[in-house]
């Protein structure tokens, strides 16, 4: 049973949606310079606040080409797409609809998409934390078609509760990161859609390859829900495109596959590692379209690789007996992983 929401926690929930609702409630022009004004002032503010020196580094790591200035205004291009993104989702339900979806989304791959999820098969719908994923969500309700996300439960319950709430009306679901495997399970053994967040770091038990020319830990349990259930796997993201407000009375997204991947396609000796990296590179080339929209401040390259040895080997024998116990005891190992 969940605990009742804490005075703290009501205060945070009732600013939430008055910021949420005063915003909605601006031309599109005008919430667009206001996100600008607020992206100014917390680059103002100390970087320890915001994690702009985490930030810094990360997109260091990815453009070793750019200034000092260049730096600057990439972190405060991605606080402005932050505060857009915020922006969007409180006016989601009133500004999309299936009557004017394309006035407000373009579609990139369609006919590829359409074929994936006509095809009788269990799908995985990957993205990252980048543009507005909440729109994918949106799209695919207005169509009828149930997407079913997992993610982390946010701290705040209230906000939480409303976010679920929105993905139900959606014709959607929200299944928690926090033991959530099960939920998994069943949707795809039904043949269903599951939508997950694939650009965290996955500590020292994670895959190691590459995004952005350096090695970064990354979760395996994707490729292996993909050959034990099947499924396909479908790149997605939903890029927002320039702003046009003499054209557009609002915002317009392109929503799209860079890649269809099929676990039939990887051979089996190395199919988990290709199938990782092939996913993982998927991401980048979304994220480089429009790097300003991606997510800077999560420590992407936090974990390093071990070096390989006995240790090494007795370790990976223990986490396989811990599959297997996972696996007698009901549900898929690698959905449990997901959801963990």
């Amino acid at each position: 049973m969940t605990p009742p929401a804490t005075l703290r926690q009501k205060a945070e929930f009732a600013a939430f949606r008055t910021v949420a609702a005063a915003l909605s409630a601006l031309p599109a022009p005008s919430a667009a310079a206001l996100c600008r004004g607020l992206a100014a002032v917390v680059c103002a503010l100390p970087a320890k606040w915001t994690r702009g020196k985490v930030a810094r580094e990360n997109l260091r790591i990815a453009f070793p080409e750019l200034s000092p200035a260049q730096l600057d205004e990439r972190v405060r291009a991605m606080w402005t797409h932050l505060f857009r993104l915020v922006t969007e989702m409180a006016t989601f339900d009133r500004k999309v609809r299936r009557g004017n979806m394309t006035d407000v989304m373009s579609f990139r791959n369609r006919d590829e998409t359409g074929r994936v999820l006509n095809s009788g098969r269990p799908v995985i719908m990957l993205s990252g934390h980048f543009g507005n994923w909440e729109a994918s969500a949106e799209s695919f309700g207005a169509f009828g078609i149930p997407l079913s996300v997992v993610a982390r439960d946010l701290d705040n319950p209230l906000i939480h509760r409303w976010f679920a709430e929105r993905r139900r009306a959606s014709g959607g679901r929200l299944i928690s990161k926090k033991g959530g495997g099960g939920e998994v399970t069943e949707v795809l053994e039904a043949g269903g859609i599951v939508g997950l967040l694939a650009d965290q770091d996955a500590g020292s038990r994670g895959l190691f390859v590459p995004f952005f020319g350096k090695d970064a830990s990354t979760f395996k349990s994707i490729a292996l829900l993909a050959i034990e259930y099947d499924a396909l796997v479908l790149v997605a993201y939903a890029r927002r495109l320039p702003d046009d407000f003499r054209r557009n009375r609002w915002v317009r997204f392109e929503i799209g596959a860079e890649a269809i991947l099929d676990p039939r396609d990887f051979t089996e000796g190395s199919a988990v590692k290709d199938f990782t990296a092939a996913y993982t590179a998927a991401l980048e080339r979304v994220v480089r379209r429009s790097p300003e929209q991606y997510f800077w401040v999560h420590r992407r390259w936090k974990s390093v690789p071990k070096p390989r040895g006995r240790k090494a080997r007795e370790r990976a024998a223990a986490l396989e007996k811990e599959r297997r116990a996972a696996a007698d005891a009901g549900g898929s190992s690698a959905a449990q992983a997901v959801a963990a």
